[in-house]
């Protein structure tokens, strides 16, 4: 073996070389009267000959409302079937979907309508405390490219339905032809657009699906938000690559929805960060529901505790589950535990290199690869790679060098055995919850707020959600700083609800280097409680 902290993933199974549109053509045509799709909350469901008629329908909708293949289609909305409805419509003529936060508000949502050039926006009309409609009302005027929104729930849904016709031609399609655009919480400020193709992202869920075996026989719970990866592409296109089927619990995450819904829909497989699963393992009544259909599922998004892992095959019966590691830009899945892998490796490590891709642990400074055993960053080669950042090639180059490796952020180390560990992260990203945050983004906002001269934001370690946000203060006027809830008030309704400061100092100056940069790590390590 060699000594480099270099390894690829060797694999008889061939990469897919189809659309999204063609993959589940086939899954129709192999599976038709198995189910696809199940809604708990609304109880409807849908055969795989049924999903796919009604893929269609929406599709032949879209192209009659003048929707052209690379025009880009938002979708701003909880986990619904009308989601995955979307997700595979706008891939069939290949329009380009750009995955919108539920919890983004109008400062968010404004800038991804205008730096995507959305043109036709579905929303959800309201989920807890937002108010889609209201938002959109809000910002549409600043988006002259959004010439229509439809919401799901309302008339609108129908009516456009209603346009399509019988027969609809579509364009030809390559599998290397861009089709989503996910957002990811940007160090300038702002996010960057992540955009993906049909071969980066069918061909990631198909493995990650592969490497848990799943088969038509197998039903996937899908608690974590259809948005993000985790939910798209590993829960979704990894479900219709193997004819399983796609069962929705709740609209977002809740314990209870996503137990009741194991034990009706006896799923065979559950997905989750830690967070989520330690909430369903805490129900006072976690005992009484039957799960001994799992067998299976997928934890990811940060670092599982041992006991947690220990309660999750033990009382919830998923012997196989996986940890899986990635990023956005990588489709998402690099790295994956295997299904007899011992317990040390599900909790020490985020797995193996999946098939077909390549990574390497680099020093950061020179970019040579390092020994097995040492520490350098993370990257990753292959199928996986993103196509770039939306319209930011200046950014797509910082990330993606000229020998195609995506470069991380993360610190890792690559034992012996090819399995990889996370140690840290070069920048500064905060994981709250499995939600990745940028301090830039927060600092570049509450430098708008009129009691703030100065702001460095930090994460600190928190019990539940693994990191909370800290925001470092120097006030504009020392005899009347801000308060945690001035603070937060400023951020009500304008930035996600994991991005809002739950803590605040107030501070004098700023520990600095000597060449004049903010020392983050003193900040993290001093308010650490």
């Amino acid at each position: 073996m060699t000594g480099l902290s270099y390894t690829h993933g060797t694999s008889p199974t061939v990469l897919l070389g189809d659309t999204i549109g063609a993959n589940l053509d086939r899954a129709v045509a192999t599976w038709p009267d198995r189910e696809a799709l199940v809604d708990v909350p609304s109880g409807r469901r849908w055969t795989y000959a049924q999903f796919g008629a009604d893929v269609d329908e929406l599709a032949r909708a879209l192209v009659a409302s003048g929707v052209a293949k690379g025009d880009r289609v938002g979708i701003w909305a909880v986990n619904c079937p009308e989601w995955v409805l979307v997700q595979y419509a706008t891939a069939r003529i290949g329009a380009i979907m750009v995955n919108i936060n539920p919890a983004y508000r109008t400062h968010e949502v404004e800038y991804v309508l205008k730096q995507a050039g959305i043109s036709l926006l579905f929303a959800s009309l309201s989920h807890k405390t937002s108010d889609y409609r209201a938002m959109v009302d809000q910002v549409r005027g600043s988006c002259p490219e959004l010439r229509e929104v439809v919401y799901i729930g309302d008339p609108g849904w129908q009516a456009l339905l209603g346009r399509g016709m019988a027969e609809a031609s579509y364009e030809e399609l390559s599998c290397d032809d861009p089709i989503n655009i996910q957002y990811t919480s940007g160090t300038t400020g702002f996010p960057k657009g992540a955009t993906l193709s049909h071969h980066n992202i069918l061909n990631n869920g198909y493995f990650v699906g592969e490497l848990i075996a799943y088969t038509e026989q197998d039903r996937i719970c899908i608690p974590v938000p259809f948005y993000h990866c985790f939910g798209m592409v590993m829960g979704n296109l990894a479900a219709t690559s193997h004819g399983a089927c796609m069962v929705i619990p709740a609209p977002s995450f809740d314990p209870k929805a996503t137990l009741e819904a194991v034990q009706q829909e006896r799923c065979t497989s559950l997905y989750g960060v830690p967070t989520m699963f330690i909430a369903e393992l805490n129900l006072p009544d976690f005992a009484s529901y039957d799960l001994s259909t799992l067998r299976t599922g997928i934890m990811a998004g940060s670092p599982c505790p041992v006991e947690v892992m220990k309660r999750v095959v033990a009382e919830m019966h998923m012997e196989e589950v996986s940890i899986c590691y990635g990023m956005t830009e990588t489709s998402p899945v690099s790295l994956q535990t295997r299904r007899d892998d011992d317990l040390e490796h599900r909790t020490g490590t985020v797995g193996r290199v999946l098939p077909h891709i390549e990574v390497k642990v680099v020093d950061p400074a020179t970019g040579v690869t390092q020994s097995r055993g040492v520490p350098g960053e993370l990257c990753t080669r292959g199928y996986s790679v993103m196509l770039g950042y939306w319209n930011e090639p200046e950014k797509t180059a910082e990330a993606v060098d000229p020998g195609r490796w995506m470069h991380t952020g993360d610190l890792a180390v690559m034992r012996e055995d090819g399995y990889v560990e996370i140690v840290g992260r070069i920048k500064d990203m905060i994981i709250r919850g499995g939600e990745n945050i940028y301090p830039r983004e927060i600092e570049e906002f509450l430098y708008g707020h009129p009691k703030i001269a100065d702001v460095q934001v930090v994460g600190v370690p928190h019990e539940r959600y693994g990191e909370e946000v800290l925001a470092c203060v120097i006030p504009r006027d020392p005899a009347d700083p801000p308060t945690l809830q001035d603070v937060r008030a400023f951020c009500e309704g304008r930035l996600a609800h994991y991005k809002v400061p739950s803590r605040l100092q107030i501070l004098e100056a700023f520990p600095m280097t000597v060449s004049g940069k903010v020392r983050k790590v003193e900040l993290r390590e001093k308010y650490a409680l």
